[in-house]
Order: C-alpha cells, then sequence, then structure tokens
C-alpha cells in the first residue's frame, strides 16, 4: 500500500476540479473524485481544493473528516464497514463489528490490522435497516450475518 507522490497527487487534484469544480456545491463531487482517483484525500490536496473552491483549509479539513465515507489515508486491501445504525445495533450489529476486529486483527475506529491489509470501520447506516444486521466488505454488501456468517466471509476474503 503505497501513497501517492506528490505529482500524482497536484495532477488528480487538477483533473478532478477542471471536471467538476464549476458545479453546484462542488466540494462533495470534488472530494469523492479525489478519493475515486488516489484511494484516499491526501493532506497535500486539501489546500488546492480549498483555494480552487474559494474556501478555508479548515471547511474542507471537516467535511473530510465529517463524513465516514472519505479517508485522509490510503485504506487497506480489504474493508469491511460494519453498520451501527439502530437496527443493525438492535440484531447484533455490536457483535459482529467485535467479531470482524478480532478476526481481522484491527482496533481502534478506523482499525487497521498491524500489516495494513485489513480495515474495519464503523459506519452509520447501509441501508439495509429491513435485513438487519448489515455490513459492506469492499464494495459488496451482505445482510443478515451472523457471527458465524461472518466468519465465513471473511475466512475466503483473507483467502483471496
Amino acid at each position: 500500500m503505497t501513497s501517492p507522490s506528490s505529482v500524482e497527487i497536484s495532477a488528480a487534484v487538477a483533473r478532478v476540479l477542471a471536471e467538476r469544480a464549476h458545479l453546484d456545491g462542488a466540494l462533495l463531487p470534488v472530494l469523492h473524485g479525489v478519493q475515486d482517483a488516489l484511494g484516499h484525500i491526501p493532506a497535500a490536496a486539501v489546500q488546492p481544493i480549498a483555494e480552487a473552491l474559494k474556501l478555508s483549509r479548515a471547511e474542507v479539513h471537516g467535511v473530510i473528516t465529517y463524513y465516514h465515507h472519505f479517508r485522509a489515508e490510503p485504506a487497506g486491501r480489504c474493508v469491511v464497514q460494519v453498520c451501527r445504525a439502530e437496527s443493525c445495533r438492535a440484531m447484533g450489529g455490536e457483535e459482529l463489528l467485535a467479531c470482524a476486529r478480532e478476526k481481522l486483527g484491527c482496533a481502534g475506529v478506523h482499525g487497521r490490522s498491524a500489516d495494513g491489509a485489513y480495515m474495519v470501520e464503523p459506519v452509520y447506516c447501509l441501508g439495509l435497516c429491513a435485513s438487519s444486521p448489515a455490513l459492506m466488505v469492499g464494495e459488496r454488501l451482505h445482510a443478515r450475518m451472523t457471527p458465524a456468517r461472518l466468519d465465513a466471509l471473511l475466512a475466503r476474503e483473507m483467502q483471496a
């Protein structure tokens, strides 16, 4: 997991700003574009984004840190997001979060495994409230999860 160079960051930010800076409420589309291009939003991208959109660095940083989707550091190879909204919590989401952290060796709010390959993140609503508890591995949603189903899913993911 290598971080992009300053040249790669500058090029990606310039490309995304050229595509999206003209949009109404451009900050979120720009941040999504930068993260899509680089895998995260590096600190070096904040100032040029702020300048181009006539915002302060604090405003840009505040949006990056407010939304759980945005990352200031590269993600692990495998990201597991466990829903902590009310429905999922009531149906065992907290147990799933603990199981995922233990199985993958991840700790903290945006816990990473020691080798940086895995991340477990609590998120607030994946939109599967009727099928709780839910989690997402990479870009794939999983509903009605149990600790046993989670173990099987993570075992497959760790072999990949």
